[in-house]
């Protein structure tokens, strides 16, 4: 498929529904930044190996502080949930058959149920808390490419709500190829990170000596590339905004995005020194997460603004307007 949501009649734009899908992608962002705090503090077995159920119940009888920040956390997912699914009924009722919203909201859809799966499989595999294992460094990676493509299809969503153009992922010479590096390199990254995290899990929460366990000891090796590939991506992030610029399309909204990305990309590699430094303290991987999760964001509106189609044309002289010709 080589358009997405192209040559759709719009109506005008729904502010209502657009503010409720910035606020159903800011929840997830929040749940994600709660589990990580969850895995920072090697609370992930706090319910056991029990799912959906924690400890054998509905609701537990805590005993413990990581069960209350288990248990926090399914319940923030919970919520997510169901917010995602008033956000799907929501885009069908109001949007017309076609329209790129439906889409959106049906990826949305899709990658919360692979979510909340892989979630369940963390659990049940007990690939939690201090368990050393590459099925457990496998699994983490694979949840934060869903979990990428989860905040993708939410902005996305947004986009199309907003009254942005169809996209067209081919045919854009340069500019696409330089930014589908970027995009490749934001997962690469993003994998990267999560067996990092988990290092620092072992080591510094979980007490784990890498002299006394070769797994971890790979572990925290691997922590030296992770650097070195967000400097390379960095370099992507620089050669896309450049492109893109230089590629005859540019726009307000592009400039901004990618301006932004520039910025919060420097702040993000300071942050990662400053992490390295101080031994990766809870707040500051939290920290850290979040301005990835941000930054991904901003990379897919980029995307967004950079591979749509031609602006949209007015249609006479009524609200509607449809997407001109690709």
């Amino acid at each position: 498929m080589s358009n997405i949501a192209g040559n759709t009649i719009e109506g005008t734009v729904n502010h209502r529904f657009v503010r409720f899908a910035w606020g159903v992608l800011g929840l997830n962002v929040l749940v994600i930044i709660w589990g990580a705090f969850v895995r920072a503090t090697g609370s992930g077995a706090g319910c056991g190996s029990h799912w959906p159920l924690c400890q054998g119940e509905v609701i537990p009888r805590p005993q413990q502080i990581e069960t209350i920040i288990e248990f926090s956390h399914r319940l923030s997912s919970g919520l997510a949930l169901i917010a995602v699914v008033t956000l799907v009924i929501w885009g069908f009722r109001a949007y017309p058959k076609g329209h790129g919203v439906r889409k959106g909201v049906v990826l949305t859809g899709i990658f919360m149920i692979v979510e909340a799966l892989v979630g369940a499989a963390l659990v049940l595999l007990e690939y939690t808390a201090f368990n050393v294992s590459v099925g457990r460094a496998v699994w983490m990676a694979g949840h934060l490419v869903n979990t990428f493509l989860l905040l993708a299809a939410l902005s996305l969503t947004v986009w199309w709500a907003k009254g942005g153009a169809g996209i067209r992922l081919r045919g854009h010479g340069g500019t696409g190829w330089t930014y589908w590096l970027l995009v490749g390199g934001m997962f690469v990254l993003g994998g990267s990170g999560a067996i990092t995290a988990l290092g620092d899990t072992l080591t510094i929460t979980g007490g784990i000596s890498p002299q006394e366990n070769t797994l971890v000891n790979t572990f925290v090796e691997l922590r030296i590339f992770h650097p070195l590939i967000a400097f390379g991506v960095f370099g992507l992030a620089l050669l896309a905004v450049w492109t893109a610029n230089r590629g005859g399309k540019a726009n307000r909204e592009m400039q901004r995005y990618g301006q932004a990305i520039i910025i919060l990309f420097v702040v993000q590699l300071l942050l990662g020194s400053l992490n390295v430094r101080l031994q990766a303290p809870v707040w500051l991987q939290m920290l850290h997460l979040l301005l990835t999760s941000t930054i991904w964001i901003l990379v897919v509106l980029f995307g967004a603004a950079t591979l749509s189609n031609r602006p949209a044309e007015r249609v006479g002289t009524d609200t509607a307007y449809v997407e001109a010709g690709v």
